[in-house]
């Protein structure tokens, strides 16, 4: 009987899983997206739907986390809105008032 097991004090730090073509898959950001929406699901099993899609359970809770980290995408919204500021008269402080018919003006620009 063939024995496969690895006899070694190393411990392997890294492990490498090739698919059947030999190459590593890549999965669009779409892909991706989808993958995690799956999990969002009320009584949804990451470990079953990374496995469904090829997948270790660690990767797809890493693309949860990076998910959360960006900003979700928004509409043709704009990204700041213009503020309008009115110019506010200046309040009188008690026993300050100010003296009838005098006007104070400000240039601009």
């Amino acid at each position: 009987m063939l024995d496969h097991t690895l006899k070694s004090d190393v411990t392997a730090r890294r492990l490498e899983v090739i698919t059947e073509t030999g190459r590593r898959r890549w999965f669009s950001k779409d892909d991706k997206a989808r993958i995690v929406e799956e999990t969002l699901v009320p009584g949804a099993v990451v470990s079953e739907i990374a496995r469904r899609h090829g997948l270790t359970p660690q990767q797809v809770f890493t693309w949860r986390r990076q998910a959360r980290r960006l900003p979700a995408p928004e509409a043709d919204d704009p990204q700041f809105v213009p503020a309008v500021v009115d110019a506010m008269a200046p309040v009188a402080v008690a026993g300050h008032e100010r003296k009838a018919g005098k006007r104070v003006f400000y240039r601009t620009g």
